[in-house]
């Protein structure tokens, strides 16, 4: 009996020791962003020791990185009831809490985690202080003072200092964040974490050519360390930002990094988002396109690859194809909508409009819809409207046109271009252009369009043509009194120009203009200066026959 009892210990500790040692491996390949082999490692032990609550709480963080709530969530629930290590499982639906905003139920859920456990124990800290560092709805601070608490206990914990470096480097403490990852790194010489996060402040300090240093000497160290080819990826893509001049030959080099990435982790679908993410930021639409065709292959119903359907599509100008996968991403409550799907749909439904013959005007309307429920989405993202109205005004859609400027520049966050306000006026201009009655909208729209212009005079008095199209705007108002002042404010800022720039076709034209209506003007009340400006036409234009007419009338 005795020997049967030594003979069981000892599968027993074997037992144990197999699942600690399958533990870390999966530890380690979460690490390396490895997660479908360490899901598989994590399933495998979930299987043959189902009470293995730990082993739960790793399966559902694996399924939280990868974006899948559900299957988290389901992981988490599965933990609560095993028997060991349940408690852990509660930190994961606290995190599930803090990423819907739910503060209240992510404490709840951190105090049962931490409940019954030893106050020596730090493993739970971290985990909680991890929650509050990459939760879409991230608090560093508080991260921050659980893990200062926990180093404080023991000050050589390499987990609590490699949390700790992310929190601070995620708060801006770039300085402690150093200090953290430093120490985690003279401890121990093998987290190459670590070391990674020395050269990622570096990076974050835009010194490209030191964190590539730093970056390599990770690989010197482990050659095969996935995570380190992502960091040299996105390196050469922020350099390619700020160096125009060798901008293809930075994401030539971002992009081949990426590429040794995916080699190094899988290329599950998961990561393969991680990389089309990538693609839209290096703008590879191409290989964008590519990458979502063989992600329909893998899973045919994940949403997020139409997002990168419909990105790539419109780019490589197969707009039915941006639109067909675009509509039903946005149209789908549980899909989580940016304002850059509603950009790209509406910038797609415009494009195709205009190839259409005759021009498809309803979808033109749909598509001005979109944009401006990308704005109420990305403010920011207006800034990117520009050439969608260039395109509308070049075709002499010039009330769709305005329409597009019009989003542009009532975004109150951002700053609108001056350019954005001039062809918002002119589309105006334009669209009323040579209508005999003008309905209230129209002539709301018209002034409007002179307050726009207004805009840029008091940003940039010079400007020459907000004049001009101030005086154009006011004629089809029949507003005589400031059609005159404006094409004389005009005449006065064209007038400080350079002879050369006075001596252009255009601008000889745009002055004829203005001295013909001014002569006109100025015929019923002062015909000293009608018959000065008529003159001014003719010193431009001998031949002009309209100035030539005028003055014999007024003899």
């Amino acid at each position: 009996m005795k020997k049967v009892f030594i003979y069981t210990v000892a599968m027993l500790f074997s037992v144990f020791l197999g699942q600690a040692q399958d533990i870390k491996q999966a530890k380690n390949a979460i690490d390396a962003e490895q997660y479908e082999v360490a899901k598989k490692t994590l399933e495998t032990i979930t299987t043959s020791a189902p009470t293995d609550g730990y082993a739960r709480f790793l399966l559902g963080n694996v399924s939280l990185l990868k974006g899948d709530y559900d299957a988290a969530k389901k992981n988490y629930d599965a933990g609560i009831a095993c028997s060991s290590k349940a408690n852990f499982n509660y930190i994961g639906l606290g995190y599930i809490a803090l990423d819907k905003g739910d503060v209240a139920e992510a404490e709840k859920n951190f105090a049962l985690a931490t409940k019954n456990g030893s106050k020596n124990n730090m493993e739970e800290s971290v985990f909680i202080g991890k929650a509050y560092t990459y939760s879409t709805n991230p608090n560093y601070s508080k991260a921050i003072e659980i893990l200062t608490k926990s180093r404080l206990i023991d000050p050589k914990n390499t987990a609590v200092l490699l949390a700790l470096g992310d929190a601070y480097k995620f708060n801006k403490m770039q300085n402690e964040a150093y200090e953290a990852y430093r120490g985690a790194f003279m401890i121990d010489a093998t987290l190459l974490r670590a070391k990674m996060g020395l050269g990622t402040l570096i990076k974050n300090a835009h010194n490209f050519p030191v964190a590539l240093t730093s970056f390599n000497e990770v690989i010197a160290l482990n050659p095969n360390y996935g995570p380190v080819y992502r960091e040299l990826a996105e390196t050469e893509y922020l350099w390619a930002l700020n160096d125009p001049s060798n901008y293809e030959s930075h994401i030539s080099k971002a992009l081949a990094y990426y590429e040794k990435y995916m080699s190094l982790t899988d290329y599950s679908l998961e990561s393969r988002m991680r990389h089309a993410d990538f693609l839209i930021l290096a703008k590879d639409y191409k290989a964008l396109e590519a990458e979502a065709n063989e992600m329909t292959k893998i899973d045919k119903v994940n949403p997020r690859i139409y997002r990168y359907l419909g990105y790539s599509a419109y780019h490589n100008n197969n707009l039915d194809v941006a639109i067909n996968s675009l509509e039903p991403f946005v149209s789908n409550p549980s899909n989580r909508v940016i304002g850059r799907d509603y950009y790209y749909l509406g910038a797609s439904k415009l494009g195709k409009a205009v190839l259409s013959t005759p021009v498809d005007t309803l979808l033109i309307s749909k598509g001005i819809l979109d944009l401006k429920k990308a704005l109420e989405l990305t403010p920011a993202i207006t800034s990117e409207f520009s050439d969608l109205g260039k395109k509308l005004f070049e075709k002499k859609l010039y009330s769709k046109a305005a329409a597009v400027y019009e989003i542009a520049i009532s975004n109150t966050e951002v700053k609108p271009s001056l350019l954005d306000n001039f062809y918002f006026a002119s589309s105006i201009y334009w669209s009323c252009v040579g209508i005999e009655n003008l309905n209230p909208k129209q002539i709301e729209a018209l002034n409007k369009a002179d307050l726009s212009l207004d805009k840029i005079i008091a940003a940039s008095p010079t400007t020459q043509d907000a004049y001009l199209f101030k005086a154009r705007i006011q004629v089809l108002l029949k507003n005589d009194t400031l059609v005159a002042k404006n094409y004389e404010d005009f005449v006065t800022a064209a007038s400080k120009k350079d002879p050369s720039e006075l001596a252009a076709k255009g601008m000889k034209s745009k002055l004829v203009e203005a001295y013909n209506n001014l002569g006109v003007i100025y015929a019923a009340t002062d015909k000293v200066k009608a018959k000065d400006n008529f003159n001014k036409t003719l010193g431009i234009d001998p031949a002009n026959q309209y100035a030539n007419d005028q003055l014999k009338s007024l003899k």
